[in-house]
């Protein structure tokens, strides 16, 4: 069984937001906005096989979530 390849895009406390796996004490990317950081999760993610990407709001709160492919998405509906 192959290990899931999950990132959340989180607000830096610094300002700007963050990719970062679960339990990570490092982002693996710091970016200027909060679209940045998307589109850098789901290359991140792509480039590994594919996996779930976590959007959280300003408030820390999951907001979103976005199956990247070919990762197993529970749902039959895009978004």
């Amino acid at each position: 069984m192959t290990k899931p390849n999950n990132r959340h895009v989180v607000p830096n406390p610094n300002g700007g937001w963050d990719v970062k796996a679960p339990g990570a004490s490092r982002s693996s990317a710091h970016t200027d906005t909060q679209a940045q950081a998307i589109s850098r999760g789901r290359q991140i993610i792509g480039n590994a096989g594919g996996g779930e990407l976590n959007i959280h709001g300003v408030d820390g709160q999951i907001r979103a979530k976005d199956t990247i492919a070919p990762g197993n998405d529970p749902r039959s509906t895009r978004g």
